[in-house]
């Protein structure tokens, strides 16, 4: 990943963005400027930002992924280049022809490709229009594309946050093109879950957007085993055993492996129920049971 906009060797195709969530709009975007630079010799850059610009003017805001998910996702689109600007107040403050000359131009930029509702710009005044007039007079054409549905919803960060804000994680599935996830450290919990005959992996508390508290059917991926396992993973408080903070608890199917200490990735596949108080603890591992039993099911089809 690069963080400046050094010369190119070769012309280049652009798209630019936040990417956050890497969804399916976004990689149509990508594939875009894949499939042109692939026709005419170009080489493909991906132009993103970070902070999110919300959290340089102190808006509140929770990424659908980590700075280092949305490398690898990115970068897991093709052979492409990604260059990640800093988002700055001075970056902020550029006028769209500031914003090319600086930016666009060192990369030798013949087409730029934009979604449909992409301005560029201090105070996003670089509409379509303006850039395709700043593209006739530093060469480059601008390729603008319509909106991404899927299911009746148009493809966008807002939409899955709501979607994921209720806990539909299947169909945010299907906006993204993959599960949705967090990454997180396995650390010590209370000890709970392996007095009911349940043993759990607590996952910190991830800085990414979380599910709506409930029971999920997950994978969970081991990046140092190399391995993936099935899980139900369960965000809550707890409310069968008093008050608690909001805790991940992921319990591993078919498994007695330590993990404490590690990083994990946790996919969200599907919502299995919402989070409930039992009137006693022989209640809850019953109901667990059936948690796990609906989730081998669920979780079949990936393994």
């Amino acid at each position: 990943m690069d963080t400046s906009p050094s010369a190119s060797p070769r012309a280049t195709a652009v798209t630019i963005g936040n990417f956050d969530g890497v969804h399916q709009g976004h990689q149509v975007l990508i594939r875009r400027a894949l499939t042109y630079s692939q026709q005419f010799g170009l080489d493909c850059v991906v132009i993103t930002f970070w902070p999110h610009p919300r959290v340089l003017f102190g808006k509140p805001h929770q990424p659908l992924t980590s700075r280092a998910a949305r490398l690898r996702l990115l970068q897991g689109l093709g052979d492409l280049r990604v260059l990640e600007l800093p988002f700055t107040r001075e970056l902020a403050a550029l006028s769209p022809e500031e914003f090319v000359r600086q930016h666009l131009l060192p990369l030798r930029l013949k087409h730029l490709v934009i979604g449909h509702d992409f301005t560029l710009g201090r105070g996003r005044s670089g509409q379509p229009e303006v850039l395709r007039a700043l593209g006739a007079k530093y060469g480059f054409d601008v390729d603008q594309l319509p909106p991404v549905e899927v299911g009746g919803h148009v493809v966008s960060s807002t939409c899955l946050r709501e979607l994921i804000g209720k806990g539909d994680v299947a169909t945010a599935a299907s906006l993204l093109g993959h599960a949705y996830g967090c990454e997180g450290l396995v650390v010590h919990g209370e000890g709970r879950g392996t007095g009911l005959g349940f043993p759990t992996a607590n996952i910190a508390i991830p800085d990414t957007m979380l599910p709506a508290p409930g029971v999920y059917a997950t994978r969970v991926v081991v990046p140092h085993l190399g391995r993936t396992l099935q899980a139900v993973t369960n965000i809550g408080r707890k409310p069968t055993f008093g008050d608690h903070g909001l805790s991940i608890e992921s319990f591993l199917l078919d498994t007695d492996l330590n993990l404490y200490g590690n990083e994990l990735r946790l996919d969200f596949v599907a919502r299995l129920r919402d989070e409930k108080r039992f009137a006693s603890a022989d209640a809850l591992v019953a109901q667990i049971r059936t948690d796990v039993a609906r989730a081998r099911d669920l979780l079949t089809m990936y393994f």
